[in-house]
């Protein structure tokens, strides 16, 4: 087993996979650590990291949220459409794909507390294949280009470079922020323990007075606003908005990000800082495919197996810590035992 946490939440274990698999591709590959390639590998870990801040608070209710990707999609497009149709304030249209991306998080929520669906998985992947077609409807099936700078500032613009796209990304900085704010609020405040409550146990979360509905509901709101500021950076890293991608794998990096960061399935675990580890592990994974030109078959093996292996390491660390605890279980009942025949 791993040993436990440093005091930022990471496990020893992950941070150590990241170093060894960074240096592989050093190796393998000699401009693996060029400038301009771990700008690139911070730009590719935004995109995930949005999505693996709603997803983690999902988990960490022993729920899952398998319409982050086509959320995030369908804001984009969103914007794409509204551009189209004449709305051209940036700063509007970020707005509207953030509330948008929020109600569709609401209608998830709603989904599972308020009409009792028997689980989250049902639900969100239900919503992945409405918000793929909505994409799609509100695009017309095209790609939309030539987006306000006010939107593409955030994927796009870097700082500390000689020209406005070679420095550091802004959208990682942003990543960065707000990574600091959810850790807080997750370990510091009455509504992120009660996150952690519900996972662990939700009815003695409900029967000790917590409104476990709100707080589940709050997680896939706040799923889908994190989403939607996803969606606002592809739009910045690609330069347009296409609703077929909606479509695409997006919600299984967010997942193994936060199962590789030290999250369960079980609920109750997770942090961010971990989370933040794992999104780093899998865009290093998938930048290095592509200086090695792997092709695109492989990757998908490589990547399934990863995410396999994230999940096993899941169910080995969850029987591990079950069993510590019915060992301390017994040493406990024995020491009581031994105490009352000593007097």
């Amino acid at each position: 087993m791993t040993k436990k946490k440093s005091g930022a939440g990471v496990q020893l274990g992950t941070v150590l996979a990241l170093v060894v698999m960074c240096a592989f591709l050093a190796i393998a590959d000699k401009n693996f650590y060029s400038y301009s390639n771990i700008m690139s590998i911070f730009k590719q870990t935004a995109f995930n990291a949005f999505l693996a801040v709603g997803m983690l608070l999902c988990l960490i209710t022993a729920g899952i949220d398998l319409s982050v990707g086509a959320n995030a999609i369908f804001c984009a497009c969103l914007m794409g459409a509204l551009k189209n149709a004449g709305l051209t304030n940036g700063i509007l249209l970020m707005i509207i794909a953030v509330l948008a991306g929020g109600l569709m998080g609401l209608i998830n929520g709603t989904l599972l507390t308020r009409l009792h669906l028997p689980h989250p998985f049902v639900s969100t992947l239900g919503m992945k294949n409405v918000l793929w077609g909505l994409a799609l409807v509100v695009t017309g099936n095209q790609m939309i280009n030539n987006f306000p700078d006010s939107v593409t500032f955030l994927g796009y613009r870097t700082v500390g470079g000689s020209t406005p796209n070679n420095g550091f990304p802004v959208s990682f900085i942003v990543v960065f922020v707000l990574y600091i704010i959810m850790h807080v609020f997750l370990t510091r405040t009455a509504l992120g323990r009660s996150i952690y409550c519900a996972g662990g146990n939700i009815e003695a979360t409900r029967l000790s007075g917590i409104n476990t509905a709100n707080v589940l509901t709050f997680c896939y709101t706040l799923s889908g606003i994190t989403a939607a500021l996803g969606g606002i950076v592809s739009v910045g890293r690609s330069g347009i908005c296409n609703g077929s991608m909606a479509n695409y794998a997006y919600d299984t990096d967010a997942i193994a990000a936060c199962i590789i960061g030290g999250a369960s399935f079980t609920g109750g675990k997770g942090t961010m800082a971990g989370t933040m580890v794992g999104c780093l592990i899998i865009a290093v994974l998938r930048n290095g495919f592509t200086l090695l030109s792997i092709d695109s078959s492989v990757q998908n093996i490589v990547l399934g197996l990863v995410i396999i292996l994230a999940v096993f390491m899941d169910v080995v660390r969850a029987g591990l810590e079950a069993k510590n605890r019915r060992m301390a279980a017994a040493a406990k009942q024995e020491a009581e035992e031994k105490e009352k025949v000593a007097k």
